[in-house]
């Protein structure tokens, strides 16, 4: 997504000289949103991006793996001899993490390519007993699609709740609760101590029968395939990009789930593992290519994400870590409610199940900054928008 977005926007934007987008996987570029849904469930076949990179000049050289950066002599090493840039942009994403001694056991899955819904797909229609290890977003939507498969699901989670390194516990205690609506098993505070064929066994001697088993424990920027060559890396492996999506290396940028970037809104850093930064993050790296040394296009979106899981559109906006308030909107045990962060009196995100109008409207008074009226926010019939002081 990040790749292809920026070969777009520069198109866009007016650039003329040569692009090349390179990438290791053999098909045609795509969204991964629906691997997760439609693609999953033979609801359709793959999910191409619908980009004319022919008619836009853009040369896809596909099935390549870049394997090292030379920035002295502004090369790439791929398996097919170097590759020479006078721009680069690194848009590599985030591989999952696996469950160590799992690799080569049968029955065991990663969901993140193409190929993996492609593999996956077949599994699900024969509706084995599945395991999903994970309760994340990822964990969720799969344990989602496998109840509509007609599989017995069981979520293993190794933390005492669901989205756990997401949510705090207040707010990830009713979304838990959907799991048993939906018919899904859930187990939580549950390590897992090996997978064999046709069973998962747990740390406290459980053995779980599993006819396919889903690993959904979290991603990892990408980025191993850059040690030594002089781009820095954060400690959760992230390209460091400066507030212009600049890595530490002339003439090379970062975009999408590889790297993190300085937010002013947020006083922090922020690795962004979602759809829409993937989508905004190149419109700025463009942006600045085209402005060369003089780069004045800042990047600081607030970040969104959604999740569409148990029959429930769920959506996020902004950053709640340093948040000083917390407020409900609706009850969580309804169809419909929505959680409001506040921080020094102004919006600083919110959550929205099934309320897309909260969604919206917080949006935009978390980009405008403004102090907002916690009465009006707690009130779920006053519209958001209404909520400022």
């Amino acid at each position: 997504m990040a790749g292809v977005q920026t070969a777009v926007a520069l198109r866009e934007q007016g650039f003329e000289g040569p692009v090349t987008l390179l990438g290791a996987e053999p098909h045609q570029p795509y969204d991964r949103p629906p691997l997760s849904k439609a693609v999953l469930l033979g609801k359709a076949e793959g999910s191409a991006f619908d980009v004319d990179f022919e008619g836009l000049g853009i040369a896809l050289r596909l099935g390549t793996e870049v394997t090292g950066l030379r920035a002295a002599a502004r090369e790439l090493d791929t398996e097919a001899g170097p590759v020479p840039y006078g721009v680069l942009v690194l848009a590599t994403g985030a591989q999952p993490l696996t469950l160590p001694g799992t690799e080569g056991v049968p029955g065991v899955h990663l969901l993140r390519t193409l190929d993996d819904a492609a593999r996956l797909r077949p599994v699900l229609a024969a509706a084995p007993r599945t395991v999903v290890v994970g309760a994340g977003w990822i964990g969720a939507e799969f344990a989602t699609a496998a109840r509509e498969a007609g599989c017995e699901v069981t979520v293993v989670e190794a933390a005492d709740r669901v989205l756990a390194g997401a949510l705090p516990a207040e707010v990830a205690a009713p979304m838990g609760r959907w799991y048993a609506e939906a018919g899904a098993g859930l187990i939580t505070g549950a390590k897992v101590a090996g997978i064999e064929e046709g069973r998962v066994l747990l740390a406290d001697g459980r053995a779980l029968p599993a006819g396919a088993v889903v690993v959904g424990i979290g991603a990892r920027p990408a980025t191993a395939w850059l040690a030594g060559t002089g781009v820095e890396l954060g400690p959760d492996g992230s390209v460091t990009a400066d507030a212009h999506l600049r890595t530490s290396l002339p003439g090379v940028y970062a975009v999408g789930d590889c790297a993190s970037f300085p937010s002013a809104r947020y006083g922090t850093r922020l690795l962004v593992h979602h759809w829409d930064n993937a989508l905004q993050g190149p419109r700025t790296v463009a942006a600045n290519i085209l402005a060369g040394e003089a780069a004045a296009a800042v990047y600081d979106p607030v970040p969104y994400f959604w999740s569409e899981q148990f029959g429930r559109f769920v959506q996020y906006a902004g950053h709640h870590g340093g948040a000083d308030t917390l407020l409900w909107r609706g009850d969580p045990a309804g169809p419909t409610w929505s959680v409001c962060w506040l921080r020094a009196g102004a919006l600083a995100a919110v959550l929205s199940v099934g309320r897309p109008r909260d969604l919206a409207q917080g949006r935009r008074l978390i980009e405008a900054g403004v102090p907002v009226d916690p009465a009006k926010v707690r009130d779920p019939g006053t519209p958001l928008k209404s909520a400022t002081v």
